[in-house]
């Protein structure tokens, strides 16, 4: 549904704002005023091409801005990867599209404030509005639009079956890809087992782990400082004892000086606890001098010890490098080498299971595809003839209408056939595809006619209709009002018209005024409460609001309403 509708400088409108509601909206005003302007605006969101002069006289540009209420699943399928990609988020509640013309021509378009193409805006903005009208944008003349039509016109079982089709139609495409990517991988079968197995054995030989990564490292770093970490010890251990029996030494000197105090124990309780402390202290120096002639014998490294340990290391980096930076990853890549050895060695068995698979769901495809060809063309005369009874009240009873089903090249997305429906708008006219034929207020009946000739189930986007009511009124404009209604009971319908039996029947009516003040004319748009409504009316049936019989008219039409 279409929320807020802004524009800025387009053509005689310097500023406005629509804020739309659920239901039928009308959009009316005299002739010349700008109504146009907002279909024109509608247009440029769907991605439409700006004609010339768009940009109000002496503005640096026009802009205009729709922000709906975003559907689930909006931005699901292909057409539409690249901008998913680029939108940081998928809308939780609304999407604001966006497109901005500078005076000089040029446009960009705009999806949640992040620049877009103007065919995103065509894809995405078709999802979300369907026009039907005098602009280039017509729904209703692409063949899966008209397909769409006549598979909602088949019923609700058909259309499951459909859905049963598309989703046997997506798995012939992805099994096909799947087999083909195994041929290619058959193909190459030998060169990449050779190169899994180099790589797998290159990693084994070595049986890398993390632990031992570190220690390496550890040992190495010793080995290399070996002949500085003995002469450290060395120092220390001759410092606190000499290996020369008349060296002395600092545990020498300790011993001296706890004999001397241990000459005078007892003398004074300060010095006895003094001397405890140099006690502990000697003792300690033994030790020590120990344990460091003890750790200089220890490095005594066996020789070639340290070319070994740096030989592994570069083996360690060596697959580091080539497998992702750390032992882990090499190890996660030599499992990735087992299992695709191991898929490569049953190749031959997948092969031929997936040419198998593939066979099944290609005849379950073309099942179902039958299945949906007969539905349809046993369905297009009965909606054929609905359309022509619809025309018929809609001021078009001289025309005549056909569904025509042709056969694709190959099976599509929706089935095994086109669909093209025809149209002479007038007696004694040859048929063509509406299309090539088709008024811009034709059009937009015929859709008014298809929608409510097919149940209007299929159709969930908002819609437009402009030139709905060109050349009707009296009970014809009061019958396109009411199926206007009666569309706009389960969707939102924006309807611009200059008839006051379809304004009436509107849940919220916006009116266009053009005032001619200045050098420059200047167009607005206000929503009208329920006693401008009536004024309204009574400017409609062409008479003012003074006009007591006009007013009654328009009270009369508000109350049938």
């Amino acid at each position: 549904m279409l929320l807020e509708l802004r524009v800025e400088n387009l053509l005689l409108i310097e500023r406005a704002e629509l804020r739309l509601a659920p239901g039928l909206n009308a959009i009316t005003g005299e002739t010349g005023a700008g109504k146009t302007v907002l279909a024109h605006a509608l247009d440029l969101l769907l991605g439409g091409k700006p004609r010339a002069g768009i940009v109000r006289p002496g503005a640096s540009e026009a802009y205009v801005e729709g922000v709906f209420a975003a559907a689930p699943g909006l931005f699901d399928g292909e057409a539409l990867a690249d901008l998913r990609e680029r939108l940081a988020d998928d809308p939780d509640e609304e999407i604001v599209l966006g497109r901005r013309v500078s005076a000089e021509g040029r446009t960009r378009a705009f999806v949640q404030g992040r620049s877009a193409s103007a065919g995103d805006l065509r894809e995405l903005g078709g999802r979300l509005l369907s026009f039907y009208g005098q602009h280039e944008h017509r729904k209703l003349t692409l063949a899966s639009a008209q397909l769409e039509i006549l598979d909602v016109f088949c019923g609700a079982a058909h259309l499951a079956e459909r859905e049963r089709y598309g989703s046997a139609y997506t798995r012939v495409r992805e099994l096909g890809a799947s087999l083909e990517a195994l041929r290619a991988r058959m193909g190459a079968r030998d060169r990449d087992r050779d190169l899994l197995a180099f790589e797998l054995e290159e990693i084994e030989s070595l049986a890398p782990s993390a632990e031992e990564r570190e220690q390496l490292v550890l040992e190495r770093g010793r080995l290399r400082q070996i002949d500085a970490l003995r002469a450290a010890a060395g120092a220390g251990a001759e410092a606190l004892a000499p290996s020369a029996p008349d060296g002395g030494g600092a545990a020498v000197a300790l011993a001296e000086a706890e004999r001397l105090a241990d000459g005078v124990a007892g003398a004074d309780p300060e010095l006895d606890a003094l001397a405890e402390r140099l006690r502990a202290l000697r003792i300690e120096a033994d030790d020590l001098g120990a344990e460091l002639r003890r750790y200089v014998e220890s490095l005594e490294a066996e020789p070639g010890r340290l070319e070994e340990v740096e030989a592994r290391l570069e083996q360690y980096d060596k697959l580091e490098r080539k497998h992702g930076g750390s032992v882990e990853a090499v190890l996660a890549h030599a499992e990735r080498c087992r299992a695709d050895l191991e898929r490569l060695e049953r190749a031959d068995v997948d092969l031929a299971g997936l040419a198998e698979e593939l066979e099944r769901a290609c005849a379950e495809r073309a099942r179902l595809a039958a299945a949906l060809t007969k539905t349809r063309r046993k369905a297009a005369p009965g909606l054929a003839k609905r359309v022509l009874e619809e025309l018929a009240q809609l001021a078009m009873e001289g025309a005549s209408f056909s569904v025509e089903l042709d056969e694709r090249d190959e099976l599509g997305p929706a089935g095994a056939e086109r669909v093209e429906f025809l149209i002479a708008p007038n007696a004694g006219v040859p048929a063509a595809p509406l299309r090539e034929t088709a008024s811009g207020g034709e059009l937009s009946r015929a859709m008014l006619a298809l929608l409510t000739a097919a149940g209007a189930g299929g159709e969930r986007a908002t819609l437009v209709f402009d030139e709905v009511d060109a050349g009707i009124g009296g009970q014809t404009a009061r019958a396109v009002g009411e199926r206007l209604r009666a569309l706009a009971a389960g969707r939102q319908v924006i309807c611009i018209t200059h008839l006051p039996q379809i304004a009436s029947l509107a849940e919220r009516h916006f009116r266009i005024a053009k005032t001619a003040a200045g050098a420059l004319a200047r167009t607005s748009v206000e929503a009208l409460a329920e006693g401008d409504v009536v004024a309204e009316l009574c400017r409609m049936l062409g008479a003012d609001t003074s006009d007591a019989g006009a007013r009654r008219h328009a009270e009369e039409l508000l109350a049938a309403a």
